[in-house]
């Protein structure tokens, strides 16, 4: 049993069987030893035959090996990963490991450890390999608290008197909060670092998770709304929609915080996608408190949502200091309302958002109801929506783009035009697709492609027609005549 688990139960797992080998998530390096101890035959203290010689006898191979030891340092910078299916057109790239916020509910500092950050050179060259040598089109930089990465190596530890804080640092808006000063000193930051990644191909997108809330600056929001290879995509935690229960919770920010972030976030970034967790039926919750968490749902209308019923943990805040007090069929009866009222609030926002705009889409295969007489292909938004479109003959970008620099119509082209065009394409996995939305079914969104794309020519287009709304579109009869 590796990680987590292995960490938060150690030698509990060997009970009844269930495990000979126990390896925490910072003693990844210690496989091949811990391995050989227990596939190797170990070694007898010696004994004496007839009181003059000593013989060494072989016994069975040890039954157990574990090493749950947590480090201070440990990022495994120096590890490239083996990729499972090296067909994906998206890669996972880990940026920093470990957290120091000590949510009440949550086990991960325990089972993690201290934050700790990977230095950006490496990070910036693993990108670098994974696009090169593999020809990825999307990275996606994982940590448990992804945005508060802090890479201070090779730069000179300067002493700070106690209870200084460093302007280095600045939390979203000041209704946010830390519990740990270990955030401080020089270094680069995650705007830093976002900003290298994305630097490397502009046809390269670049996503992140998971992050706090606490840790999306003015500058972060700011690099994102200007680099289009940056994903309209934001992972926000809220947990909860009630102040009361975000303070038992610790969570350093109360509802008004949050949502004056979500109201900055809109502002930079108008398209942006906002994703979030909940957690229902927390020690103490009233229905009061739960109905908040409704409501804020209702207000912000989030893009996709994860909804848990809460599950103490041992070694927790919680588990030491509160009750889990909430009755199991009360909490499943607010889960169910929480994921309803998600439900509802994302049809109506895809329906008004998503249904009649054009998208860019990055194509990652054939979709699972393809079938050889109906093949259809399957990609994410810069939203990270899953959009469904029927396979087909394109025309290609160049030609497009040319035909409405020429004409300064915008995008009012005929589709006499479009079928003129000489040059057409077939799309394949780790194409760009400009795909028209048609229909919104819950989380997945239906269209039809209109010709290959890519980020700097969607750019580009954006630019002749002054945005792209449901104003500016191609009529669907017009998009059916682009299927050859």
């Amino acid at each position: 049993v590796l990680g987590c688990m292995a960490e938060r139960l150690k030698e509990d797992m060997f009970q009844d069987g269930t495990a000979d080998l126990v390896v925490g998530p910072d003693a990844y390096r210690d496989l091949p030893r811990l391995i050989s101890v227990l596939s190797s035959p170990s070694t007898a203290p010696p004994s004496s035959d007839n009181g003059s010689s000593k013989v060494t006898m072989p016994t069975i191979p040890t039954e157990r090996a574990v090493n749950v030891q947590l480090s201070l340092d440990e990022t495994y910078a120096s590890i490239s990963p083996i990729r499972s299916n090296p067909q994906d057109v998206s890669a996972f790239v880990s940026i920093m490991r470990g957290c120091n916020n000590m949510c009440s509910y949550c086990v991960v500092p325990f089972t993690r450890g201290r934050e700790r950050s990977r230095d950006m050179e490496s990070v910036v060259e693993e990108t670098r390999r994974l696009l090169e040598e593999e020809g990825i089109k999307e990275v996606i930089l994982l940590g448990q608290n992804v945005n508060s990465y802090h890479d201070n190596s090779g730069v000179e530890k300067q002493r700070k008197q106690k209870n200084v804080d460093d302007d280095s640092y600045q939390t979203s808006n000041a209704g946010f909060s830390n519990m740990f000063r270990l955030r401080q000193g020089d270094g680069h930051r995650f705007a830093d670092l976002l900003d290298a990644v994305s630097a490397l191909d502009p046809e390269l997108r670049v996503r992140f998770t998971s992050p706090h809330p606490k840790d999306y600056p003015p500058a972060l929001l700011t690099l994102m709304a200007e680099r289009p290879n940056i994903c309209n995509h934001l992972h926000m935690p809220a947990q909860s929609g009630s102040t009361t229960v975000l303070e038992r919770m610790r969570r350093g920010y109360s509802r008004e915080a949050y949502l004056e972030l979500i109201d900055d976030v809109r502002r930079l970034i108008p398209d942006v996608a906002i994703s979030s967790d909940f957690i229902s039926g927390f020690c103490g919750e009233t229905e009061e408190e739960h109905l908040d968490t409704i409501s804020l749902m209702e207000k912000v209308q989030f893009d996709q949502a994860f909804m848990f019923a809460y599950s103490m943990r041992g070694k927790t805040h919680a588990h030491r200091t509160m009750e889990d007090d909430v009755p199991a069929d009360v909490k499943n009866r607010r889960l169910n309302e929480v994921i309803n009222t998600f439900r509802r609030e994302v049809q109506l926002r895809n329906k008004e958002v998503e249904v009649g705009r054009l998208r860019l889409v990055l194509v990652e295969g054939e979709s699972k109801r393809s079938t050889p007489e109906n093949k259809t292909f399957s990609g994410r938004t810069d939203q990270n929506k899953r959009v469904v479109f029927p396979a087909g003959s394109f025309a290609t970008e160049e030609e497009v783009l040319k035909h409405l620099q020429s004409s300064g119509s915008g995008l009012d082209i005929d589709g006499q035009s479009l079928l003129a065009m000489k040059t057409k394409v077939e799309l394949s996995r780790g194409d760009y697709a400009l795909v028209q939305i048609e229909d919104a079914r819950g989380h997945t969104l239906k269209g039809t492609a209109l010709w290959r794309s890519s980020i700097v020519g969607f750019e580009q287009l954006k630019n002749i027609c002054g945005g792209l709304n449901s104003s500016t579109v191609p009529s669907q009869t017009l998009s059916k005549q682009l299927i050859l």
